[in-house]
């Protein structure tokens, strides 16, 4: 199975396996899912009920889809203030927002604790403008959250975005102090090393077959079974085989490339910090720097599932990896010697909103769910950690009935239109942005089609209404 440079970097450093599942087993709670949502929501049961047995099963290793494939920016919520207003308003946005902001903060302390060699800089995001019609993109956003004496970001002039990035093309920009970069593949190996320490049972290579919906529920696997008190579903995109999620999200890819190292070379050009970058755009640019001097450079161009079936889709090397590391040269033009050594893709599970959401499967008492984490999991799914553990714990707090929770979310059409409808999206948001790079207006009927795509991080006019 092929998961990428992130997890092939981290296996040299821990690459213990735990066992499949060959038994039937009782718990008090089964986790379904072994990336961060899982892993993070299991310690903090732990941690809160020692005495609580625990057991997590992932159908491959522990962190290897989407929680180890991503670009490794952890970013905290201000960027989503206005979409999380118009859907649980001012006050509970404001409250969510501040938790995920303590997300970061926690993710650091947390390696640090336990010894997890993750990578973890604190250097914060830097949000641009690669085009002139992204320069700002962001000022919506700024002007609400200045109303409301929340704003954290800095404005930043051209020459230093410029000085910043260390590339010609990056127009304009704000600057987020508050947010990280990972080694994501090592943070998840981590969280599994915690977890077991914990008292967690952990069984990899155990994929779920059945979800049977009894009162206590029985997970199916292929040599298996465990009857529990309690489920959680914490599949990321692979969660869109139960039908009442599929159509909260659809399924596609981010495509990823890894430099050879060349810290010299980065030093000099001035991409010497841990920052996390992106531009402004739907299909969005992002990039950081690593410890080593490599640049990992990523960007969603959409491989979709069909009606939540995933297969072995991103199980392979990118098919767009010639793209994106075009892309990548578009903003590095003057390390056009460093090579591309690595690429990869993996999955995101994509609301229309662009947040996540939770609750009851189906409204069982006893199977809870949280999906749609659209490509910004590796901050949101610590804080989003306390809803789980609320949920399961019947807890009556500020978590259980998060705003969050039991949303009344915009779906997505069903299929085929929705896998057809996402090309002729893709495709025209692809035609609309090379436009706008070019520095022209694009046409009435891709700007239509674009218009009808997820919410990503730029605002719109109507998102204050």
């Amino acid at each position: 199975m092929y998961r990428g440079f992130w997890y092939a970097e981290a296996l040299e450093k821990d690459d213990a396996l735990s066992p499949n599942l060959t038994a039937h087993l009782q718990t008090d709670v089964c986790i379904i899912g072994g990336g961060f949502l899982g892993l993070w929501s299991a310690i903090r049961l732990k941690q809160a009920n020692p005495t609580m047995s625990i057991i997590l099963i992932e159908r491959d290793r522990c962190g290897s889809g989407a929680s180890g494939r991503n670009g490794g920016l952890a970013t905290n919520w201000w960027a989503k203030f206005l979409s999380l207003k118009k859907i649980c308003g001012e006050a509970e946005a404001r409250r969510i927002c501040i938790a995920a902001d303590s997300a970061i903060d926690e993710i650091g302390e947390f390696c640090q604790k336990h010894a997890i060699d993750a990578q973890f800089r604190k250097d914060g995001w830097l949000w641009t403008a690669s085009n002139q019609k992204q320069v700002d993109s962001w000022m919506v956003l700024i002007e609400q959250l200045e109303k409301y004496q929340l704003n954290p970001f800095q404005m930043m002039t051209p020459e230093q975005i410029k000085k910043r990035t260390g590339s010609p093309r990056t127009l304009a920009g704000i600057f987020d102090a508050n947010a990280a970069t990972v080694q994501p593949a090592m943070l998840a190996r981590g969280l599994r090393r915690v977890a077991i320490e914990l008292g967690v049972q952990i069984f990899e290579h155990t994929p779920l077959k059945k979800l049977e919906r009894t009162e206590k529920p029985i997970v199916h696997t292929p040599n298996g079974s465990i009857q529990a008190k309690k489920v959680v579903i914490a599949m990321n995109a692979w969660g869109a085989e139960f039908p009442e999620l599929r159509r909260m999200i659809t399924l596609m890819s981010s495509d990823m490339v890894a430099t050879a190292p060349a810290k010299a070379e980065l030093d000099q050009i001035g991409l010497s910090g841990g920052e996390g970058i992106s531009d402004s755009r739907t299909l969005l640019n992002y990039w950081r720097n690593t410890p080593q001097g490599r640049i990992i450079f990523g960007k969603p161009l959409g491989q979709f599932g069909f009606a939540g079936k995933i297969g072995d889709l991103y199980d392979r090397p990118s098919p767009a990896a010639d793209r994106v590391e075009a892309e990548m040269r578009t903003f590095y033009p003057q390390l056009k010697h460093v090579p591309v050594v690595s690429n990869w893709t993996g999955p995101i599970d994509r609301t229309l909103k662009g947040i996540p959401n939770f609750g009851r499967l189906g409204g069982h008492p006893n199977i809870f769910f949280g999906i749609g984490f659209s490509g910004n999991g590796v901050g949101t799914t610590v804080f989003a950690s306390r809803i789980i553990k609320s949920l399961v714990e019947g807890n009556n707090d500020e978590w259980s009935n998060c705003g969050l929770v039991e949303q009344k979310i915009d779906l997505f059409p069903p299929e085929p239109f929705s896998y057809i409808g996402a090309h002729l999206v893709r495709d025209a948001l692809i035609k609309k942005e090379a436009k706008e790079d070019q520095g022209l207006e694009p046409g009435w009927m891709v700007r239509a089609l674009a218009s009808l795509a997820p919410a990503g991080y730029v605002p719109q006019e109507n998102d204050i209404k």
